[in-house]
């Protein structure tokens, strides 16, 4: 999809942050490079130029990305290349999983492209990181990052199955956006993946991103279907265009409305909410999982009935 071009408004005093690093890390920036790039893997941070990069990085945890690093979608707000996507590489769970290992992390995030042209979506690849992942990493909690499988049951079932402790789906905008910025997806078909995900047991995670276009009633209106469809996490982040071919930035929004949006979900019965112009879908999700476990709890404990 073209855009036309326009010039994107300045960025406000808030968004000109200081890059942070943890004072303390565990392991370098360049360290997790090296392992991932070692093991032929990709993240997501790098891919979709995420800006809290170097403090996660730092911290020793990052989102891996699986099924390659080309989507088969055209979302106006992503990074990561729209191409024919390569076949699916069969030993990669298993290097997935050693990874993981040798990063000594406590909680991982697996996301991946879409992979549309499959039949199954990709979903039985992905199933199988999930589950290679908790195998040699038994005391490590597993979030995803998924896509829709075009909502299929099947292909929800196959990461059902693999039971993971976190499902993320991100609805990303507002339904009067999606023909404009993600064409290829459904607002219905997302709704039904975090409902299914909610009604299988887990604990069901969305994210959204301001400042395309959208209103913020519109957004209190996706925040409560979300809820109604038994999400209990949310992140809402700032989005910022990545180039001058993608989906135009139409406006930086004010700390205040992201304190203002966190309230309003609070008081719709989310449990944990991350609201902030540089908050990201798997930004400090160790943090809510920490959150969600009381910091003594174990994995396991995350799965429950809704």
């Amino acid at each position: 999809m073209k855009y036309s071009s326009s010039t994107p408004p300045a960025p406000p005093e808030w968004m000109k942050v200081r890059l942070k690093f943890a004072t303390e890390a565990p392991t370098t920036a360049a360290d997790v490079r090296e392992k991932v790039t070692g093991s032929g893997l990709h993240t997501v941070c790098e891919e979709a130029s995420c800006p809290n990069l170097g403090h996660c990085w730092s911290r020793g945890t990052a989102t891996f990305l699986v099924m390659g690093d080309r989507c088969t979608r055209r979302c106006g707000f992503c990074d990561i290349s729209t191409a024919r996507p390569l076949p699916l590489d069969p030993t990669e769970p298993l290097r997935l999983a050693e990874t993981v290992r040798s990063m000594k992390l406590r909680h991982v995030v697996i996301t991946s492209v879409d992979r549309d042209e499959l039949p199954d979506c990709g979903s039985t690849h992905f199933a199988a990181c999930i589950t290679e992942t908790k195998r040699l990493n038994p005391e490590t909690s597993v979030e995803v990052l998924m896509p829709d499988f075009k909502a299929k049951p099947e292909s929800l079932q196959r990461i059902f199955d693999a039971a993971p402790h976190i499902i993320n789906h991100n609805i990303e905008t507002v339904p009067s956006l999606y023909r404009e910025i993600c064409p290829q997806s459904n607002y219905a078909h997302s709704l039904e993946v975090l409902r299914r995900s909610a009604e299988a047991g887990f604990m069901a995670k969305t994210g959204l991103i301001l400042g395309l276009g959208e209103t913020i009633d519109e957004v209190k209106e996706v925040i409560a279907d979300a809820r109604k469809a038994g999400v209990k996490l949310l992140t809402i982040g700032q989005y910022l265009q990545p180039t001058s071919d993608h989906a135009p930035l139409k406006a930086y929004i004010a700390p205040e409305t992201f304190e203002e949006l966190k309230s309003f979900a609070l008081k719709q019965g989310f449990v944990y909410v991350e609201a902030g112009p540089l908050v990201r879908s798997s930004y400090h999700a160790g943090d809510a999982l920490d959150f969600l476990l009381q910091a003594d709890g174990k994995p396991a404990d995350l799965t429950e009935k809704t």
